[in-house]
């Protein structure tokens, strides 16, 4: 089998964990909302969406495109290196239990979690999303991908974690996030 097909595969299979979190997410924010659940950062949201969908795009049409040659080392490395951004992930949505989402939607009055990777990180989970966002495509060798994904994905970021940021604070002095 080659390394374009290989490739496919494992994408395919981060599309298909993708899928698996959108709908634990969906049930979690229904959950939340049920409880007073007050969402932010809807703007920003789409965007994300786009983004996250078009960089597992752009790897797979970047390495059937491009073909590279990738040193067995280097795919084996960045292969240990995307599976353990899935581990951390998944550890964050285990911690977060039903407060996890894709969206910023914060319950007001629960108290902040602080176990799990959350005793060593503010926010582990977007560690796990810059790893992958590397990693995975530099499994293939799509390297172009993981540049281009870095760069906008930071942008993202930075607004993502200042609006998650300033709804908990606002939840954990006792308001409601606007």
């Amino acid at each position: 089998m080659s390394g374009e097909v290989l490739f496919t595969v494992l994408v395919l299979a981060v599309g298909l964990e993708r899928l698996a979190e959108l709908v634990v997410s969906k049930r979690n924010a229904a959950w939340a909302f049920e409880r007073g659940g007050v969402e932010t950062g809807r703007g920003h949201y789409p965007v994300m969406v786009v983004l996250h969908t078009g960089f597992l795009a752009g790897a797979l049409v970047e390495v059937w495109v491009r073909r590279p040659d990738v040193p067995l080392a280097l795919a084996v490395a960045m292969l240990v290196l995307a599976v353990g951004s899935q581990a951390l992930r998944w550890w964050c949505i285990t911690t977060l239990g039903r407060r996890w989402n894709t969206r910023v939607i914060v319950v007001p009055g629960l108290p902040l979690v602080d176990g799990g990777p959350y005793r060593f990180l503010r926010h582990p989970n977007y560690v796990a999303v810059v790893v992958e966002g590397v990693a995975l495509p530099l499994v293939g060798g799509a390297w172009i991908t993981a540049v281009v994904f870095t760069v906008l994905n930071a942008a993202l970021l930075t607004v993502r974690i200042r609006t998650e940021q300033r709804s908990l604070d606002v939840a954990v002095a006792g308001g409601v996030p606007a």
